[in-house]
């Protein structure tokens, strides 16, 4: 048995927990030290329910809090080699990550304290970005915040997981007819950005698969986007599929915890 839970999701922020009653780890830290302090207790966890972790890529609403976490808690931060060497030189991260550094090797499972953690390369305009497939207590789980547009190898992790967390950012319609500058429009969406509810869903068609037991959509936008859309735009696939009874979808909050939900 598993749980998780996010703590903020979007880009106010981004941090998520995953682990059971006496481990778990961390990825990203975009949140306060604090913060995260106040929430994991209202929800019977603390500091020590994560022993380490995991980095997704290098933009600030990742990686906020991550020189303040090395520099109190000292727990080590896996990484790839290439993001590390941003993160070193990064105002939000050095000095205090060096003695916490860990790189994960490439093309291959790594042990990150009884987590089994594979990571794979998304398109994104960080300097790296990755998500991770995370296997614990039988479980395979998936998570990828910030993906452009949707990658094979991406679909190949995602379709032998029991739990998916996706991005869902943007409804085309709302980010046409907003008021964002022509240029911000197309860095999100032409590839490189983010992934809209039409592209979630579409990816969700084809990494569906009979194991499948949960969905979260993260990374909702605030201007364009509701988690209504992105909700339904996502079970309107699994409808079609005549699978929506048989998988958990959820939208994650963008500035307040979800529920910790127990899977397994």
């Amino acid at each position: 048995m598993i749980k998780f839970m996010s703590f903020s999701s979007g880009s106010c922020g981004n941090c998520y927990w995953l682990g059971n009653d006496e481990k778990g780890i961390l990825i990203d830290t975009g949140v306060s030290l604090r913060h995260l302090k106040k929430l994991m207790l209202l929800h019977g966890l603390d500091e020590n329910s994560f022993s380490s972790i995991l980095v997704t890529h290098d933009h600030m609403d990742h990686i906020r809090s991550l020189g303040s976490f090395c520099k109190r808690l000292q727990k080590p931060v896996y990484a790839t080699t290439l993001l590390h060497e941003a993160l070193i030189r990064h105002s939000y991260a050095m000095p205090s990550i060096m003695g916490c550094r860990r790189d994960l090797r490439e093309g291959e499972w790594n042990d990150v304290d009884g987590f089994m953690v594979h990571y794979f390369v998304v398109p994104h305009d960080a300097t790296q970005t990755v998500g991770y497939a995370i296997e614990f207590e039988g479980l395979r789980f998936v998570i990828m915040t910030d993906v452009g547009r949707m990658t094979d190898e991406a679909v190949e992790f995602a379709s032998k997981a029991d739990v998916v967390v996706v991005e869902s950012n943007y409804d085309v319609d709302m980010l046409m007819g907003g008021s964002y500058p022509h240029d911000l429009k197309m860095r999100i969406c032409q590839g490189n950005g983010h992934l809209s509810n039409d592209e979630c869903a579409a990816a969700i068609k084809r990494f569906w698969h009979e194991g499948l037991r949960f969905i979260f959509l993260c990374h909702l936008s605030e201007n364009n986007n509701t988690p209504t859309l992105a909700y339904e735009t996502s079970k309107r696939a699994l409808d079609e599929l005549g699978v929506s009874d048989k998988v958990q979808l959820a939208a994650l909050p963008r500035q307040y915890p979800s529920r910790l939900y127990v899977i397994g």
